[in-house]
């Protein structure tokens, strides 16, 4: 962890600078809630005007602030910053909260001021959180250095990060009415020092945590929270929410991997790289925080059923398997046990239908023999009211022995007001409760999914030591930004043993044919231009030629369909190649991410693949592992296994070659994109062809 950031996390002393009598200021929000947390530290209150407030002296200016003091919450206008941390400089303060607004969010000259208290701050070695921040909050130390209304969260397990401030005051007032504390939350605001990944180890070293949210705007160094996050999430649970997913991509792409590998894939594929839980909404977020907090995780997938009303039951049912879990098969002992306990009429396949008039002892007597099976992972409880019980007697009853038990067991209380009192009880007992049954299946495929993770060793990126890097650079080196010829890219890719069959560059008609008659017939023909990244959108490539005269007709087709497409296009004549052995066709690609880094991708080839959309992302090197799941992630891999007519392929061929891209592009960042499209998957044993691959250097 960084030590630099420790006075954030366990100040000796704090000093509120813009500290306010007048209520309405933030600088008075900030003093009430720091001298009402209970901070057991100096706490220092300074103001021109002196005086007292809230039963401390204000101290005129910072230099007069005794010892010790070791953080300063600045709250004054923001034309006012620069001064303030001179002042802390001056001081010996080395950490500050800039909760001030007025700087870059609010345009250009904002954003100017902005840079200036970044560089005061770098010259004198202070680091900052913010600034336009609400600052950050401690319930167990206890410490609140935010300026939000009361009342504060109540002391939970639950740590938040956000770049939004006004998410964190909606969050406070939230987690309370859903019956959550939280441990600390951290609010970063601008991050002009700062980041989400400066503070993850300091929250997550807090022994009162046990998941950690995130609300991520963007995150600003994406390998270093990818290591970071890694090392986190196999001690904590990181659940994240990133917004802003559907803003336009800025940077150009010529391939069909580029066009495909946006903002959204980069992301998933970080979050899976470092075991972090990605939500689609806040209320997913929170959802699955409490279940990882409060819930022992599941030793196996299937899930089993409780409830007194057939419908949610059912629509529990469809939600558990959409969600990929296997409902449990019971055993007969189990069954032998539910007869003894529910009347005739009851279902006792799962889902367990009670019947309505199942009441508390059907509960607890029916939800003990499900945990004491052993072919039962987890259980989901529904009931709506209970027509002849009191849903607090029915919860009431159950609370003994889902806390005894070291399965999980997520409960869900269809209804509100006759379900409130059942409600309060499970959140005073840690036991998450959800209003529908999709919720809290969605509850317990995150448990199933962070106990596998924790299950799977931490895999090393495959790496093929027999690789000539030395050949790569010299090439790309010799070459100019954009598309290479075909005989540099076939180079590049040989000398990472991804061979590519002979294609050669016919500049006129008679060129072609001397060398489809060199190659063999038949033959394929290509327009050669840098300008026309897919060519048989424009009828540019032939197949299947087989004598001169085709191969001479050919060439002027491809050459005419290309000018007529593309009139200002440098055309270089057609590239030939013999026509290749049968195969399933995929794509595999590779670009860079301006934020991870190497990203390789894997999925239904041919010209209609940004269609289709049949394709997986992965951070590359990536292990083995992980390019086998890329292939399970598509029809287009798992196909590769056989179906119907079509024979069982090259799979492990074909991971081999995703591997090898992979690691060509993350050991060469000055290839900006490669894509081998399509990649003939051969017979079983038989290997894999690139049929035709684009590679630019950026």
């Amino acid at each position: 962890m960084d030590a630099t950031l420790q006075p954030f996390f366990h100040p000796t002393g704090i000093a509120v600078i813009g500290a306010s009598h007048d209520p309405v200021k933030l600088g008075f929000g900030v003093a009430r809630n720091l001298t009402g947390s209970g901070y057991r530290g100096a706490i220092h209150l300074v103001n021109p005007r002196g005086g007292e407030l809230m039963g401390h002296a204000v101290c005129r200016d910072l230099a007069s602030v005794p010892d010790p003091v070791d953080l300063a919450v600045i709250v004054v206008p923001a034309a006012a910053v620069p001064d303030a941390l001179r002042a802390c400089g001056a001081r010996g303060i080395r950490a500050a909260i800039i909760a001030s607004g007025g700087f870059r969010e609010v345009g250009a000259e904002g954003a100017a001021l902005e840079s200036q208290v970044a560089t005061i701050a770098r010259e004198l070695g202070v680091r900052l959180i913010g600034p336009n921040c609400i600052g950050l909050l401690d319930t167990h130390l206890p410490l609140d250095t935010t300026f939000l209304a009361p009342p504060p969260p109540v002391p939970g397990d639950v740590a938040f990060v956000s770049h939004s401030g006004a998410i964190c005051a909606a969050v406070i007032d939230w987690a309370s009415g859903q019956g959550f504390g939280l441990s600390r939350l951290v609010s970063l605001g601008n991050q002009t020092d700062v980041c989400e990944t400066d503070v993850l180890a300091h929250v997550a070293s807090d022994a009162h945590t046990r998941v950690l949210t995130l609300y991520l705007e963007g995150i600003r160094d994406g390998r270093r929270f990818i290591e970071q996050a890694a090392r986190v999430s196999r001690e904590k649970a990181v659940v994240a929410l990133k917004v802003g997913r559907f803003a336009a991509g800025q940077r150009a792409v010529a391939s069909h991997t580029g066009a495909l590998a946006g903002q959204e894939a980069a992301y998933n594929a970080a979050f899976a790289r470092a075991g972090v839980i990605r939500a689609e909404t806040n209320e997913e977020m929170f959802d699955w925080a409490r279940a990882l907090a409060w819930c022992p995780l599941p030793a196996k997938r299937d899930v089993a059923i409780l409830t007194n009303a057939g419908g949610p039951g059912v629509v529990a049912a469809d939600a558990i398997e959409a969600l990929g879990l296997p409902l449990a098969s019971l055993a007969a002992s189990t069954l032998a046990r539910l007869r003894g306990v529910l009347p005739a009429a009851a279902s006792l396949q799962n889902p367990v239908d009670m019947l309505a008039s199942a009441g508390p002892r059907e509960f607890a007597e029916s939800l003990a023999a499900l945990l004491n099976d052993d072919g039962v992972g987890a259980v989901l409880v529904i009931t709506p009211p209970p027509p002849t019980h009191s849903a607090e007697a029915v919860c009431e009853a159950m609370i003994p022995v889902i806390r005894a038990a070291k399965k999980p067991v997520v409960v869900t209380l269809m209804g509100e007001n006759l379900v409130r009192q059942g409600r309060e009880l499970l959140r005073d007992a840690r036991i998450p409760d959800y209003r529908f049954p999709e919720r809290a299946a969605s509850a317990l495929a995150t448990l199933a999914r962070r106990a596998a993770f924790l299950d799977a060793p931490t895999p090393e990126p495959a790496r093929f030591p027999a690789v000539d890097a030395d050949e790569v650079r010299a090439v790309l080196d010799a070459s100019a930004p954009g598309f290479l010829p075909q005989d540099a890219v076939a180079r590049v890719l040989g000398a990472y043993g991804l061979t590519l069959p002979r294609i050669v560059l016919a500049a006129t008609a008679d060129d072609a044919v001397r060398v489809a008659g060199e190659l063999g017939y038949p033959v394929a023909l290509k327009v050669a231009s840098p300008e026309i990244p897919h060519k048989s959108d424009v009828g540019g490539v032939l197949l299947g030629l087989g004598d001169a005269a085709a191969v001479r007709a050919g060439f002027a087709t491809v050459q005419a369909n290309a000018r007529r497409a593309h009139p200002a296009a440098r055309l270089d004549g057609v590239h030939v190649q013999r026509m290749l052995p049968e195969g399933q066709e995929v794509i595999v690609g590779a670009v860079q991410d301006p934020q991870f880094g190497a990203l390789v991708m894997f999925g239904a080839g041919g010209t209609e693949v940004e269609g289709v959309k049949d394709v997986a992302f992965a951070l590359a090197p990536l292990p083995r592992a992980e390019a086998e799941a890329m292939l399970d992630a598509t029809w287009a891999g798992r196909k590769l296994r056989g179906f119907r007519h079509l024979p069982p392929a090259d799979r492990a061929a074909a991971i081999d070659a995703v591997l090898r891209l992979g690691q060509l592009v993350a050991d060469h960042p000055a290839i900006a994109e490669v894509e081998i499209n399509p990649l003939r998957v051969r017979r079983d044993g038989e290997g894999v062809v690139a049929v035709d691959v684009r590679l630019r250097r950026s």
